[in-house]
């Protein structure tokens, strides 16, 4: 997932990301003030950080830390679901005016463990394929869960939908009912009304 979006200083802008649970996700951000005399956006606000709160699907926070203009953070998930992911500057602004704009440019990749080139490229042929398979073996784990997490969610709505398909075949059946009931009950009553008023 790769986007930029406008914020307000002190406002705080989340996003939902729907993450399978043991996953890994590292995210990278940038933030861009907006210059007033330029009209146009500065390639990087010194001096202002921003707050990354991460929270899961029960509520629980996994992480919450002041980060500086351009930072990387990461957590991992323990619970599937969405996890709400917050940011928020640390600005001393007492009024947003048209200066306070921000751009923030975020990167987030989800079950991605980044290899470290410098240390692949240290070692000999040999460690280095060790080191690429391992990598590879992570990713192949990383696709197997989060094709058993979206197995889970299509089970889960299959189940929801057989449901309601039975509550509606169950109204309907109680509609016909009440509607026989009805038309029963009319007939009567008129048949009742004619009798008593002697015209059948």
């Amino acid at each position: 997932l790769a986007l930029y979006f406008h914020v307000g200083e002190r406002e705080e802008k989340c996003i939902i990301e729907d993450i399978p649970s043991d996953t890994l996700v590292v995210g990278n951000y940038k933030v861009q003030r907006w210059d007033i005399h330029i009209h146009d956006f500065q390639e990087s606000a010194p001096g202002l950080g921003m707050f990354v709160t991460v929270t899961s699907p029960s509520g629980e926070v996994l992480l919450s830390k002041l980060y500086g203009p351009q930072a990387t953070f990461s957590f991992t998930s323990y619970l599937s679901g969405e996890h709400i992911i917050c940011f928020q500057s640390n600005s001393t602004r007492f009024a947003v005016t048209a200066g306070s704009r921000l751009r923030m440019h975020l990167d987030i990749r989800v079950g991605e463990h980044f290899l470290d080139e410098s240390a692949i490229q240290a070692k000999d042929k040999v460690n280095e394929v060790n080191v690429r398979l391992e990598h590879l073996i992570e990713q192949i784990h990383h696709v197997t869960r989060e094709q058993d997490y979206e197995r889970e969610r299509e089970e889960k709505f299959r189940k929801t939908s057989e449901e309601t398909n039975s509550n509606i075949l169950w109204w309907a059946i109680v509609q016909t009912l009440i509607l026989i009931s009805v038309g029963i009950w009319q007939i009567k009553s008129l048949r009742d009304f004619f009798i008593a008023k002697k015209l059948v």
